[in-house]
């Protein structure tokens, strides 16, 4: 099968409520919906969307690789060898030098064309439900109220922000959600780097009685992790860190207790999943994650989920969308997907609401 035809859109999709990056606060999720077109007729459509405050190019720089790139693409026969980082030059177009969220848009795209093409919606798919990570955000009277809500609903796993209150309002609110979930939902930290060493090891003993799955990334100095780990025992997940780190370098940081993958931080399925690979390697649990993405890239991210193990997914971020570029949207609302009937589901994107920047 040929390319016989690339588009580029851009959406903004409002937030539920703001949205506090480390660079500024977001209203808006700004990103690209990529669509490739075979010969046979066949679509397949990827998303880029770059998270400010945490991905290193802007919507603008994806963008302008993305039109570059699909001047290039069309007419050219499609398989899978374009999504492998070892494939014989001249076999595949290089996307090495995409930007990682450009990266993940382009793979997902053939991704899918390749699966419309076969008749087959999913490449692989060998778990067939998934399990979501609930997130827990807002004042600490909300927190409490959805820790509630998803322990009553059957969650196994929930995620709390921790950082943004001194160390001391942290470790309270985490002592009373700890005592809303009991012993039969795991609960997951996230300080994106907030903190210096001292602060961590304060938070550290001062949560010691508690049992939780992971912090992640606790450290404004991610080198000090060994240290930290060392010398505190806390239990401490790699997220930033990943995005400076071949899949090899894993070897040295076995004192992680999971590793969460972001594709559109890392840069697309196939480095996504050679890290999940090396992780396996290692008995380091592999936690697909989101960042922010509308529900075409949430779709990818639930194959991906099914494919790199049964760790409960980082995805209940789609909730904070107050619309999406699918008619109708995701259904994410319980606390388990139905792998088969949510990627079957026929769904339309909405045209209307994305404007077109490029067109070949």
């Amino acid at each position: 099968m040929k390319l016989s035809g690339f588009g580029l859109y851009r959406y903004d999709l409002p937030f539920t409520e703001p949205l506090d990056s480390k660079s500024a606060t977001l209203r808006n999720r700004q990103g690209l919906l990529l669509r490739l077109t075979g010969d046979d007729g066949s679509e397949g459509w990827g998303e880029a969307a770059p998270l400010p405050g945490f991905s290193r190019e802007t919507l603008d720089e994806a963008a302008s690789q993305l039109r570059e790139l699909g001047t290039s693409l069309v007419g050219r026969e499609i398989s899978l060898d374009w999504m492998d980082p070892d494939a014989k030059p001249g076999r595949a177009p290089d996307l090495a030098g995409l930007a990682p969220s450009a990266r993940f848009g382009v793979e997902l795209a053939i991704w899918n064309l390749l699966s419309a093409a076969s008749g087959n919606t999913i490449l692989c798919r060998p778990v067939e439900t998934v399990w979501l990570n609930g997130l827990l955000s807002g004042s600490a009277k909300e927190v409490l109220a959805e820790a509630r809500r998803m322990t009553d609903a059957g969650y196994c796993a929930v995620k709390l922000k921790v950082g943004q209150r001194t160390v001391k309002e942290d470790s309270g609110l985490i002592h009373a959600v700890s005592g809303i979930l009991g012993d039969g939902v795991s609960l997951r930290l996230d300080a994106n780097r907030a903190w210096n060493f001292d602060e961590a090891r304060e938070f550290a003993r001062s949560t010691a009685d508690l049992s939780y799955e992971y912090i992640e990334e606790p450290l404004a100095d991610a080198a000090l992790l060994p240290r930290f780990v060392s010398e505190t025992g806390a239990p401490v997940a790699l997220d930033e860190s990943l995005v400076d780190m071949a899949p090899e370098d894993l070897s040295n940081h076995g004192y992680a207790r999971a590793v969460v993958l972001k594709p559109t931080l890392l840069g697309g399925i196939s480095y996504t999943l050679r890290i999940a690979e090396q992780a396996r390697r290692f008995g380091i649990p592999a936690v697909i994650s989101s960042a922010y993405e509308s529900g075409m890239g949430t779709l990818g991210l639930i194959s991906l989920a099914a494919t790199t193990g049964e760790a409960p997914a980082g995805l209940d971020t789609y909730r904070r969308l107050a619309g999406d570029v699918f008619d109708p949207p995701l259904n994410l609302s319980l606390p388990c997907i139905d792998v088969r009937a949510t990627l079957d589901t026929p769904r339309k994107v909405d045209l209307d609401s994305l404007d077109l920047i490029a067109k070949f």
